[in-house]
């Protein structure tokens, strides 16, 4: 079985978490098997491709484990974007909108230099709010985006519109 089926096979569907109606893919099965924990982290280093990666921008929470052993892999830094009032220093912040909520994301205002290659990742790609603010963010700081890569991607909820026009890479897509 090809790596991505082998991590598809072992998410987790959850009902009515966190709230009534929702599926959640529960990544957990994942990052509890070291085999498949180190192939999501390979697969997610190839959407580089052969660009030199200067720093890996990860979104809060769950996107952190993932970009920050992605940044590890590559040598590059690594950035979190973080929910507002999390960050202890300067922070540019963007309000967004969820599929269930709203809410608002900071980086440090020094965290990426202009023209820096950046590789943005997380484990899910929903609706597209919060990728799409971090994206603004690191857009302001006049960093060059390579690609914005995601485990999983529920395609159903059209989140990929709301990305630009960002190479956008997935690993597993849910189109229902």
């Amino acid at each position: 079985m090809p790596p991505a089926e082998n991590l598809r096979s072992a998410i987790r569907d959850v009902a009515d978490f966190p709230k009534p109606g929702i599926i959640f893919k529960d990544i957990t099965p994942i990052l509890a098997n070291g085999a498949l924990f180190h192939d999501s982290i390979s697969l997610l280093c190839d959407t580089a491709g052969s660009t030199r990666i200067d720093k890996v921008v990860g979104i809060d929470a769950r996107g952190f484990i993932f970009a920050a052993a992605v940044a590890d892999r590559l040598g590059a830094g690594f950035i979190p974007v973080r929910k507002k009032g999390k960050l202890p220093w300067n922070t540019r912040g963007l309000s967004y909108t969820l599929e269930y909520g709203e809410n608002v994301v900071e980086i440090h205002e020094d965290a990426v230099h202009p023209g820096e290659k950046i590789l943005l990742v997380d484990d899910l790609l929903a609706t597209g709010g919060t990728a799409a603010a971090a994206i603004q963010l690191l857009d302001g700081l006049d960093a060059e985006i390579v690609a914005v890569s995601f485990l999983i991607e529920l395609g159903f909820l059209n989140g990929r519109e709301k990305l630009g026009d960002h190479r956008i890479e997935s690993l597993i897509h849910y189109a229902d």
